[in-house]
C-alpha cells in the first residue's frame, strides 16, 4: 500500500552527508529512520547529530543486524524494526511512536518501542 493512502510522506538520502539535517528541517520530519549497518558507526554519528539538534525527534533504527533490539536501545534510538520486516508493522510502530512523540513534553524520559510497538 502506497505511503500516501497511510497518511505517510517518506524522504530518502541515499547518501547520509550533511543535507541531511537540512532535509529534517526543510520537511520538518516527525519521525527518522536510519538503516544500521552491522557495525552501526556512521548511524551512531548520525544518530548524534540529530539528538544534540532535535532531542525529542524519534529515531528509528532499521537492521538486520541479529542484536538490534539491545544495541538500539542502548545506543539511544527511540525504537527498532528488523529487517525484513511486514509493512504493516512498519505502519503500526510509526504511528505508535509518533502518537507518543506528539504528547511527549521536551526533556520527559523516552520510551524505546520494541518490534511489536510496544514500550520497553
Amino acid at each position: 500500500m502506497p505511503w500516501r493512502l497511510k497518511n505517510f510522506k517518506a524522504f530518502t538520502l541515499q547518501d547520509c552527508n550533511a543535507n541531511f539535517i537540512e532535509l529534517i528541517e526543510k520537511t520538518r520530519a516527525h519521525i527518522v529512520m536510519l538503516d544500521f549497518p552491522i557495525d552501526g558507526k556512521k548511524c551512531m554519528e548520525i544518530l548524534q547529530v540529530i539528538k544534540d539538534r532535535y532531542p525529542t525527534l524519534p529515531v528509528i533504527a532499521m537492521s538486520c543486524n541479529n542484536n538490534i533490539n539491545t544495541v538500539a536501545c542502548a545506543k539511544g534510538f527511540d525504537g527498532y524494526i528488523e529487517k525484513p520486516f511486514d509493512i504493516d508493522l512498519l505502519y503500526r510502530i510509526l504511528r505508535k511512536i509518533h502518537r507518543k512523540a506528539c504528547r511527549t513534553v521536551p526533556n520527559s524520559s523516552k520510551a524505546h518501542h520494541h518490534e511489536n510497538g510496544a514500550p520497553g
